[in-house]
């Protein structure tokens, strides 16, 4: 055991955050940026607002990506906002994913294109092989006058509105950034634009302006592309788990870890971090998913990896915290689907308030959830063993 004496010294937290973001930035190739002003928005009642306010309030262009695009009161809205500033004379581009917009109301899609608004769908199935289907943008992306971003998980759909308070209404967790991290979410909506529409940018529109520093928050955006092999975003997520020393907690939509990511994580909790993992409970919308993951529980909890199961709603906030000093946020879920099919955006952010703001959300989550207890978990019922071996073969795709 190791005495009071040879204990390592506290570590001082600055010097942590800047080797973290040297460590990324040497092992995924794209720079952090400085002065950014980070918002966290937390569940519908602060997050529609927030972007709703901004489309309004939109000049000059509004670039609008996103996977979910449903029928509702709030798809209404968005739509109805949307056309007003492009019959104002603002630039509106709208990307949907083919598949996961499929559900969007036709009456919808002719108000937007008689505005004016440019709207294109992302890969349609009509033009697919049948493999290409599985490979979907699963990116949340608004950016306003090219100046003030969002990004998160939320999707467009009532589904998400309100405040988590019962099955109807998701938890979930939204980001606006103002400064040079939009450039970041822009480049990803112009990635996944460009698949779509050979015009990139318009003079007459797209200023390209340089970036004000308005906040103290440095900033990595680092994107998932749908492809074989490895990614930026598989990288950030291995090199976060191996820096973590001391905490590291994930809140995830949908947990499908590979092999090497759940090694990652019972290594972490072995050498003494603390790890905890806030999934769905009672109200997943994917039951099949759940069961792909629960597999791995036993394995995890065997390491000292704390799982629970949120109560009240829906989870599906993509939320990581290391140390409770650096952040990774965005659309990415910790599963292999995200990592390995979808095309996805994330942010790190390098700012212990932020961090520390999301700690508390994640605090005041766990006191609405339950913790999987080791010992049943063991003990589960022979009918649970033989579900989680019939979906073993959808873990790829899940």
């Amino acid at each position: 055991m190791t005495s009071e004496n040879t204990k390592s010294p506290a570590r001082d937290p600055e010097q942590v955050v800047a080797q973290g973001r040297r460590t990324l930035e040497g092992v995924v190739g794209i720079p952090a940026t400085e002065g950014n002003r980070v918002t966290v928005l937390r569940n519908g009642d602060e997050i529609f607002p927030a972007m709703l306010g901004a489309i309004d309030g939109a000049e000059h262009t509004i670039d609008f990506l996103t996977f979910v695009y449903w029928k509702g009161e709030i798809g209404t809205e968005m739509a109805s906002a949307l056309s007003r500033r492009a019959r104002a004379g603002v630039r509106v581009r709208v990307l949907l994913d083919a598949w996961g917009s499929h559900p969007i109301e036709d009456q919808l899609i002719d108000e937007m294109i008689s505005a004016g608004v440019q709207l294109r769908w992302f890969r349609p199935l009509s033009r697919l092989h049948l493999g290409d289907v599985n490979h979907r943008t699963h990116r949340k992306v608004l950016v306003v006058d090219e100046s003030v971003g969002f990004t998160g998980g939320v999707g467009i759909s009532d589904l998400w509105r309100g405040d988590a308070r019962n099955e109807h209404e998701w938890r979930d967790t939204h980001f606006k950034v103002e400064g040079p991290a939009v450039d970041g979410l822009r480049a990803a909506f112009l990635d996944n634009w460009a698949e779509t529409d050979p015009t990139i940018f318009e003079a007459e529109f797209d200023r390209f302006p340089s970036q004000p520093t308005p906040g103290d928050s440095t900033v990595q955006c680092a994107r998932g592309a749908s492809a074989t092999g490895g990614s930026d975003l598989r990288s950030v997520f291995q090199t976060l788990l191996q820096l973590a020393t001391r905490q590291l907690r994930v809140t995830t939509a949908y947990f499908v870890p590979d092999d090497d990511l759940t090694k990652r994580l019972c290594d972490a909790a072995e050498r003494g971090v603390r790890v905890q993992i806030l999934l769905p409970g009672p109200f997943a919308d994917k039951r099949f998913v759940q069961l792909a993951a629960e597999m791995d529980y036993e394995e995890l909890i065997e390491s000292g990896v704390e799982l629970w199961n949120f109560q009240p709603s829906m989870m599906h906030a993509k939320i990581m915290t290391v140390d409770g000093l650096i952040a990774n946020v965005g659309s990415a879920n910790f599963n292999t689907r995200s990592l390995n099919c979808d095309e996805e955006i994330n942010m790190v952010i390098f700012d212990p308030a932020i961090a520390r703001t999301l700690d508390d959300h994640f605090e005041e989550d766990l006191e609405r959830s339950v913790k999987i207890d080791a010992r049943r978990w063991k003990e589960r019922s022979l009918l649970q063993h033989a579900k989680e071996r019939l979906v073993a073969p959808l873990r790829p795709v899940s």
